[in-house]
């Protein structure tokens, strides 16, 4: 059954997740033009007990920085309309904001992903993010915490 499958993956991530949260409540930032992608991302991060914010494009992200907004880690995706997500974190470091950048996008060449993370990334995964790429992220925010 579908509900079945479901609610044993909910319960897999909630004890993969809670033994390293401990109580710890990390905030993100998930950047994607993509509602799909928003919200898959979202959920992942949500059970493991993060508190998540979203933004359609690096604008809004970068908004977001600019109005005082702090967030331990963000996801941006690499292409997106207004502004993509090379202009936004080049802009979020020059602001001298060292939060945790990790790059999304569905882009599997190296030299994509090069230039991604020439603009100031801390990391750069192909989408879509699970739980098994969120658990060492999540692990480096527990140690510098």
């Amino acid at each position: 059954m579908m509900l079945g499958e479901g609610e044993s993956s909910s319960k897999k991530a909630k004890t993969m997740g809670n033994p390293l949260a401990k109580n710890l409540h990390f905030h993100a930032l998930v950047v994607d033009d993509d509602p799909f992608i928003r919200t898959i991302h979202s959920m992942a991060l949500k059970s493991l007990g993060f508190k998540v914010e979203v933004a359609e494009n690096g604008k809004e992200a970068v908004d977001l920085f600019r109005a005082g907004a702090k967030f331990d880690i963000v996801f941006i995706d690499k292409e997106m309309p207004v502004m993509n997500g090379i202009e936004a974190t080049r802009e979020i470091r020059s602001m001298g904001i060292e939060t945790k950048i990790v790059g999304v996008t569905s882009l599997n060449s190296e030299t994509e992903k090069e230039a991604f993370m020439q603009a100031g990334l801390d990391l750069c995964h192909t989408k879509p993010l699970n739980v098994c790429k969120i658990l060492p992220l999540m692990e480096d925010l527990m140690k510098n915490n």
